[in-house]
């Protein structure tokens, strides 16, 4: 089955950036909605940023700002661009995302592995 592999991610200063980036392992038909979400240590699973397929993007209050989303739809990739980073931001960054394997399936809600964000002096 064809999974999402993230990367981009790593170690970083406060206020410094990082991009993150998504894309299924193999081929696909096609990626409906996409979205990446956090969780760090001793923490609940929180959602960062979500976009659909034409574009329309939506935010957690914490990151509004600071942290793009966005998408390639020709590349099946999804993008997490972040500015301005915090402690706090600290985090495993995962990928979801709809994937439709052929024409005629439904879409099957698929996570990446998780890639993790360090924001330390």
């Amino acid at each position: 089955q064809v999974q999402l592999v993230e990367s981009g991610g790593g170690l970083v200063q406060p206020g410094g950036s990082l991009r993150l980036s998504c894309a299924p392992s193999g081929s696909i038909f096609s990626i409906n909605d996409m979205a990446w979400y956090r969780q760090a240590p001793g923490k609940e699973r929180e959602l960062v940023a979500t976009i659909t397929r034409g574009s329309r993007t939506n935010y957690a209050d914490s990151v509004k700002g600071r942290f793009t989303i966005s998408r390639d739809n020709a590349k099946n990739t999804v993008y997490l661009q972040m500015n301005s980073l915090k402690p706090e931001d600290t985090s495993v960054y995962y990928c979801n995302a709809d994937l439709v394997y052929s024409r005629y399936m439904r879409p099957v809600k698929v996570w990446g592995q998780g890639t993790l964000v360090t924001v330390s002096s």
